[in-house]
């Protein structure tokens, strides 16, 4: 079964995910910081892992940039969720190096495909 860390602060926002995916099939992890994310993910090594970019202490460019640095994880897929949707923050997403971006407010249609995909990648 793929396992997939959920890095989100809002409770709402990460009940709505985890459980999605738990219907899916998904196996998942949380946290509620990108410290404890990012321990999680060297301990637990997920097949994916979905990051909030506006988190408390630690934001998630700033998480990505450590996770990318430490080869041990430095090769998981992350997708980004957020809010800020423009394209200058778009942009600024993917040169930190998510490997995508699913936008708040959550279209499930579109957070189950982006997770597919990024799923995917991760296997070829």
């Amino acid at each position: 079964m793929k396992l997939i860390l959920i890095i989100e602060d809002n409770a709402m926002n990460m009940k709505l995910v985890r459980d999605v995916l738990r219907v899916k099939g998904y196996d998942t992890l949380e946290a509620a910081t990108a410290e404890d994310g990012l321990r999680i993910a060297r301990e637990r090594h997920p097949d994916l892992i979905l990051m909030d970019i506006q988190l408390p202490g630690m934001n998630g460019v700033d998480a990505i940039k450590l996770l990318r640095a430490d080869p041990a994880v430095a090769n998981t897929r992350v997708v980004a969720i957020t809010a800020s949707v423009m394209q200058h923050d778009t942009q600024r997403i993917m040169r930190a190096g998510f490997d995508g971006f699913i936008e708040k407010p959550i279209n499930l249609r579109t957070f189950l495909a982006t997770v597919r995909q990024a799923m995917r990648a991760g296997n070829a």
